[in-house]
């Protein structure tokens, strides 16, 4: 990918991109500042590129981690029409076209439960490709499908209601700047939003601490979440397993195992 703009703006830019790569971004942005969330700013966007207001990063502070806690929570009120619902674009409609989560493909199926819907559309299609792949091994896989059929069956309970979350809610995603959290790079989808919190996580981001405690002030979260990180990991080291190497698939392992003696 290419990028470009100038001291307002940055482009970003793919002549070969899927025809939907850029759009779903721009909805996924649309869908989680509507209800709240500080994200990047669309200008413009097509097939092969999207435009974008230029941020200027600043060291994370106190302030800016719990401001960004106490929007997260909100952004998670906002909702979604099911798990797995795709982000709702400027127009008001559901977006219909592919979704992404970095250059992936990811299903819009939704489900009734989250349990379902997690194991058949975030785990188990990733797993497969980086089983392919040669970085998860057939015993691996076994574990994974295992710790896959009892999220599915709702061992771990689907009494939430489906969350708007943001998907990638890495912390390269999260860019910290003199005015706050700004989030960029959506997957946005209906889901739990342990997920989002259990992405923080996953590669340390600042002051993660405080942007819990923040986020607990507006919308605790359940009993026992702590112990359910490695349950909402599933999905991003799936997804690293598929094109990142032998690392993650060794991770994913011990993820799964994790699970299983929940």
């Amino acid at each position: 990918m290419l990028v470009s703009g100038s001291s307002d703006t940055f482009v970003k830019r793919n002549p070969k991109a899927h025809r939907d790569f850029f759009a779903a971004e721009a909805a996924g942005l649309h869908w989680l500042g509507e209800a709240g969330a500080p994200v990047v700013r669309v200008l413009e966007y097509g097939p092969t590129h999207i435009e974008l207001e230029r941020l200027t990063a600043a060291n994370p502070t106190l302030s800016a981690a719990a401001g960004f806690g106490r929007a997260l929570a909100r952004m998670h009120d906002g909702g979604a029409a099911g798990f797995g619902a795709p982000p709702v674009d400027s127009d008001g409609a559901p977006f219909s076209g592919q979704l992404f989560i970095g250059a992936r493909p990811m299903s819009n199926t939704v489900h009734r439960t989250w349990g379902a819907f997690y194991a058949a559309e975030r785990v188990l299609p990733f797993l497969r490709i980086a089983v392919d792949a040669g970085t998860v091994t057939s015993a691996e896989a076994a574990t994974v499908e295992s710790a896959c059929r009892r999220i599915a069956d709702g061992v771990f309970g689907d009494a939430e209601p489906p969350s708007r979350i943001h998907g990638d809610l890495w912390s390269g995603n999260v860019f910290w700047t003199d005015t706050g959290v700004v989030l960029i790079d959506p997957a946005a989808h209906g889901g739990h939003r342990e997920t989002d919190l259990a992405m923080l996580a996953l590669f340390g981001c600042p002051l993660l601490d405080e942007i819990i405690e923040e986020y607990e002030s507006v919308r605790p979260l359940r009993d026992g979440w702590r112990e359910r990180v490695s349950l909402h990991q599933l999905h991003p080291l799936a997804v690293h397993a598929a094109g990142h190497g032998r690392s993650y698939g060794v991770a994913l392992h011990t993820a799964a195992a994790a699970v299983e003696r929940l």
